[in-house]
C-alpha cells in the first residue's frame, strides 16, 4: 500500500461514519420547497427502483399518473412523449441488471412499440426465452438528452432508438481468463432491425488506459460464482446517448456529428464519444492528472448520465454529467478506489457542465451533504435552472446557477425488495405534453426555520 493510500485508508472510514451517524431518523417527504417564481413548473417524471412503474407528479408533488409495469431497476430511465406517450424497461433477468424488453405506450396502456429480440437468455427456470438485455439507458434518434427542449418535438412513431445492452463474450485483449458481459450498443429501426452496432471490448486499445490499468483489468482472476453471475462487468457503461445537434458541429467539428454517441463508464471513470465508424473520437478521463485543464476540472468519480446539453438551452453543447463520487476505476491511486475494498475517497458529488472543446469547467453544483454514490442524473432546463437527480434517498430538486434550491421532493414510497425510495432518474416536461391531465393549481411551499421546525 502506498503512502497516498494508507492516508486515505485511515481518513475515509471516518467520513463514511460521520455520514452515516448524521443521517437523520426522521425526515419529511414529497415536495419540501417550491418558489413558484424561480422553478420552471411542469410534471416531473420518476423512475424509482423499488416501484415497478413510472410516477409522474405536479410541483406540488401530487401524483397525477403512474404507468405500471417498468422496471426502472433493470432498464433505467421511463420517458414521456408529446400526447402523454412513455416507453420504458420492462421485465427484469436477475441477477443480471438489465430488463427483457423496451415497451412504448399510450396514455391508457395500449402497447404502440416493443423491442425484445436481440439475444436469447436462460430463465431461473431453465427456459429459452428473447430478450433485449437492455440496462441503463436507452435514446430515441430525434430526441436530443431525452429530455424536453425549445424547438423539439419527438415522433411517437418511426425512427430508429439506441438501446444500451449487454452480451457475453470473452476478449483475450482484456481478461483472458474472465467472461466478460460486456457493453453493446445497438441501433434499432421502427420495425425492429438492428440497423447499427458496437462492442465495447473491441476498442480497449482506444480507451487511453495507462500500463496500470490494463494490468488491474486483465488480472481479475476467474470466478467460482454460479455462472449467471460469473461474468466481469469490466466498463459498467451506465449511460449512452446520441450527441444530438450541436454548434461544434455546425461548426465543422466531426467528432460532434449528431448521430455519433456518448458513453460513460463508471467502473472506469471516463466519456467518450463513438463515431459512426466505431472509432473513439473524443475521450475525457480516466486520468484527470494528465493536463492542467484536466486537473482543473478535478477527478471524475463513477459519474452517471454524461451528455450534451440540448440547442435552445443554456450551455447548449457543453457537456453536462452527475460526477457521483466513492469508488471507481483502475491501477493508479487517483482511481479512487483502494485495493478493491471500496473505501470511499470523496464522500460527496458534483454535477459539472463542461466545455468539451477546451475542456474547461463551466460550471458546477456541490454542497457538503450531496453525496449520491450511484444512480442519479440532471436535466437543464429552459429557464436556465438545473434539475438534479440524488437518486439513492429518492430526492430530486432545482437549483439556479447560483446554486440556490427553488424546488426540492423526496420520493415518499418505501417499496420493493430492499425497502427503497431511491430514483433513478427524473425528467421535468411541460403541461402540455401529458393533454389528458387538467393542468394543477401551483401552490408554493416555504419550509420553516430549522430552529422553529416541531412535530406536531
Amino acid at each position: 500500500m502506498t503512502q497516498w493510500n494508507r492516508a486515505i485508508a485511515c481518513v475515509a472510514p471516518a467520513l463514511v461514519s460521520a455520514i452515516v451517524l448524521a443521517a437523520p431518523s426522521v425526515y419529511p417527504t414529497g415536495t419540501t420547497i417550491y418558489d413558484p417564481s424561480r422553478a420552471w413548473s411542469g410534471y416531473t417524471v420518476l423512475s424509482p427502483l423499488g416501484t415497478q412503474a413510472a410516477v409522474v407528479i405536479d410541483m406540488n408533488g401530487a401524483i397525477v399518473k403512474q404507468w405500471d409495469g417498468y422496471v426502472n431497476s433493470a432498464g433505467g430511465p421511463a420517458r414521456i412523449f408529446p400526447g402523454g406517450v412513455i416507453e420504458g424497461a420492462a421485465g427484469a433477468n436477475p441477477p443480471h441488471q438489465e430488463s427483457l424488453e423496451l415497451v412504448e405506450r399510450d396514455f391508457s396502456g395500449n402497447v404502440l412499440w416493443r423491442f425484445d429480440h436481440n439475444e436469447q437468455i436462460e430463465t431461473r427456470e431453465g427456459k429459452k426465452i428473447w430478450a433485449t438485455r437492455q440496462h441503463h439507458d436507452w435514446q430515441r434518434e430525434d430526441f436530443p438528452a431525452g429530455y424536453y427542449s425549445p424547438g423539439v418535438t419527438p415522433r411517437i412513431e418511426g425512427g430508429n432508438t439506441l438501446i444500451l445492452t449487454h452480451t457475453n463474450r470473452v476478449q483475450p485483449k482484456v481478461n483472458a481468463s474472465r467472461m466478460l458481459e460486456d457493453d453493446r450498443l445497438l441501433e434499432v429501426s421502427w420495425d425492429g432491425k438492428i440497423v447499427w452496432e458496437w462492442v465495447a471490448s473491441d476498442h480497449i486499445d482506444e480507451f487511453h488506459f495507462d500500463q496500470d490499468a490494463r494490468a488491474a483489468i486483465a488480472s481479475v482472476p476467474a470466478s467460482n460464482a454460479a455462472p449467471a453471475r460469473a461474468s466481469f462487468d469490466w466498463l459498467h457503461i451506465n449511460s449512452a446517448t446520441y450527441v444530438g445537434p450541436n454548434h461544434w458541429y455546425d461548426d465543422g467539428d466531426q467528432r460532434f456529428a449528431p448521430n455519433n454517441v456518448i458513453v460513460s463508464s463508471r467502473e472506469s471513470s471516463f466519456l467518450a464519444i463513438v463515431a459512426r465508424d466505431g472509432s473513439i473520437v473524443w475521450q475525457l478521463g480516466p486520468d484527470f492528472s494528465a493536463s492542467p485543464e484536466l486537473r482543473a476540472i478535478r477527478q471524475i468519480i463513477g459519474q452517471h448520465n454524461a451528455h450534451f446539453i440540448p440547442k435552445g438551452l443554456r450551455g447548449a453543447g457543453n457537456i453536462l454529467v452527475f460526477d457521483n463520487g466513492g469508488p471507481s476505476g483502475y491501477g493508479k491511486p487517483s482511481s479512487m478506489a483502494l485495493n478493491g475494498q471500496g473505501i470511499y475517497a470523496r464522500p460527496t458529488s458534483r454535477v459539472l457542465e463542461i466545455d468539451p472543446v477546451a475542456r474547461k469547467l463551466v460550471w458546477s453544483y456541490t454542497a457538503p451533504t450531496f453525496f449520491a454514490t450511484n444512480i442519479s442524473g440532471a436535466q437543464r432546463l429552459p429557464n436556465g435552472n438545473t434539475l438534479i437527480t440524488e437518486g439513492p434517498g429518492g430526492r430530486v430538486f432545482e437549483v439556479t446557477t447560483e446554486g440556490t434550491i427553488v424546488w426540492e421532493y423526496i420520493y415518499p414510497v418505501f417499496s420493493g425488495a430492499r425497502s427503497t425510495n431511491s430514483v433513478y432518474r427524473a425528467y421535468r416536461l411541460p403541461y402540455d405534453w401529458i393533454p389528458q391531465l387538467t393542468r394543477p393549481q401551483e401552490k408554493a411551499v416555504t419550509p420553516p426555520e430549522k430552529g422553529q421546525f416541531r412535530v406536531p
